[in-house]
């Protein structure tokens, strides 16, 4: 995590919480204003708006929305998960915040199962297909 928001973990113990009808309501009275909720995170991104390497249009898709499922899809690095640190403004509320602890267990296991049924598939295919190259270039030429 970033120095600067260790630092404001210290000086504001009690991150500032927002509902989604708040933050809706902000972005109705302020339409310039950017904010998204990523892991039941609020974060402020207008100044970064400009600089996101992704482009704008992806921010500005998922104003005054849940983009954890968005921002997770994507595959962040560690610097661009550091670098939110400088944007966060404060937290959901309880009563909207979302559970995604069964969300990354399911997403887990689904990764998980897919890959092991590529593997299932590969192994036999790689192995069916070194038989073959092994009978036509070494076996096959021995007898002509």
């Amino acid at each position: 995590m970033s120095l600067i928001y260790n630092i404001n973990l210290l000086f504001n113990a009690k991150m500032n919480s927002y509902t989604l009808s708040e933050i809706e309501e902000h972005l109705k009275t302020n339409p310039t204003d950017v904010w998204v909720v990523i892991n039941n995170d609020v974060y402020n991104v207008t100044k970064f708006i400009d600089e996101h390497p992704g482009g704008e249009e992806v921010l500005l898709e998922q104003r005054g929305k849940d983009g954890t499922e968005a921002f997770e899809d994507v595959g962040h690095s560690s610097d661009a998960r550091d670098l939110m640190d400088n944007y966060r403004i404060g937290q959901v509320a309880d009563e909207d915040r979302t559970d995604f602890s069964n969300d990354n267990k399911e997403s887990a296991t689904a990764a998980s199962s897919r890959s092991s049924s590529w593997w299932d598939f590969l192994i036999p295919l790689i192995c069916g297909l070194t038989a073959v190259a092994l009978y036509r270039y070494v076996i096959v030429p021995r007898f002509f």
